[in-house]
């Protein structure tokens, strides 16, 4: 065995339960997240991944009708967090270094979305993460809404 020996892994209700706390401590400290996310519900989460569910309120929704692309954009910036927060329960999930999201299709106001976020790498400087937003069609993730890619600089100060 080598000097990379992984650690055990975590407790899924665990790591739900600290996105739950995280989140509920994060919004009342950042107004863009407070005023797009205050009603998320985390579904599941374990370690590298977390899926999440909100319904779209006209706070989401632009001037078409559809889910405005800056509020696709800030879930997959806080989804990319949440991700690299499900790795090994830290508080702190970095800054933004680059941020990418495709547009696939849309949802409308009342509309319930599905949030898939993966990191796929954390190391000690930079994390990559994943991010599917879905519109949510009979209890399932169906269409895709949005793919994105999060890259944070993770490093600890």
């Amino acid at each position: 065995m080598g000097s990379h020996a992984q650690e055990a892994p975590v407790d899924e209700a665990a790591i739900k339960s600290h996105l739950e706390e995280l989140t509920a401590t994060q919004l009342p400290n950042s107004p863009i997240y407070n005023f797009l996310l205050s009603d998320v519900k985390i579904r599941s989460a374990s370690q590298g991944s977390m899926t999440a569910r909100l319904k779209l309120t006209r706070n989401h929704i632009n001037s078409a009708g559809g889910i405005h692309g800056a509020a696709s954009a800030a879930i997959v910036d806080w989804a990319g967090g949440m991700a690299i927060a499900t790795w090994d329960l830290r508080r702190k999930t970095g800054v933004s270094v680059d941020i990418h999201v495709t547009y696939l299709s849309s949802a409308a106001e009342g509309d319930e979305i599905e949030i898939a976020s993966t990191a796929d790498k954390v190391g000690g400087s930079l994390a990559f993460t994943r991010v599917v937003i879905s519109k949510v069609v009979d209890g399932e993730a169906g269409p895709v809404i949005a793919n994105g890619s999060h890259t944070k600089f993770v490093k600890q100060r």
